[in-house]
């Protein structure tokens, strides 16, 4: 009887190896997977993280361009006006002849027959402009009323009022003529 028990534990004890054995194995199976997953799991982490990394780079380089040019945009617009803040101070200083070939012609091209004539409070040479012929050839009325305008003269018609202005004046070239500028001064 004693082989017997003896066989059937060493059966057993076979078994028992073989069961050990093979849980062994699955455990170093699992072990490896599980590794495996969680290598595969850590570089699509990372890949992730590097995307968005890059991605966030990018929004940023991209937004600092932009702010970039909205700055340099502001100060092309800075040029432009002072440009023009320039042209303003010296249409006020014009010499008298400029200034009444100046309004010769604007009178010439905007005035209607029988349009009233507003100087501004500080204009100098509002004196010869009213003795201009083209004042008596579409007879304008010339007032003796101030304007707070910024030199110049405006026209007040019976249809329509034309600001001729200095400051309106460069105010519409400004408007027609303002890219142009501002490609000749920044090429």
């Amino acid at each position: 009887m004693q082989p017997i028990i003896e066989r059937i534990i060493s059966d057993a004890k076979a078994e028992a190896d073989t069961l050990l054995s093979q849980t062994e194995d699955k455990a170093k199976q699992l072990l490896a997977d599980t590794a495996a997953r969680a290598e595969n799991a850590r570089k699509q982490t990372e890949n992730a993280v590097q995307e968005r990394v890059k991605t966030i780079l990018e929004k940023r380089e991209a937004d600092a361009r932009l702010e970039s040019a909205k700055i340099l945009l502001a100060e092309k617009g800075k040029t432009v006006d002072n440009v023009y803040r320039l042209a303003l101070e010296r249409l006020k200083t014009l010499s008298k002849e400029d200034c009444l070939q100046l309004y010769s012609t604007l009178l010439d091209s905007y005035a209607e027959e029988g349009d009233a004539v507003y100087f501004a409070a500080n204009f100098a040479y509002a004196k010869e402009i009213a003795n201009l012929p083209i004042v008596e050839q579409r007879k304008l009325r010339v007032s003796m009323e101030t304007l707070d305008i910024d030199g110049g003269l405006r026209l007040i018609g019976k249809v329509a009022d034309k600001d001729l202005s200095f400051g309106a004046l460069l105010a519409a070239d400004k408007e027609e003529y303002q890219a142009q500028l501002a490609r000749e001064l920044f090429s």
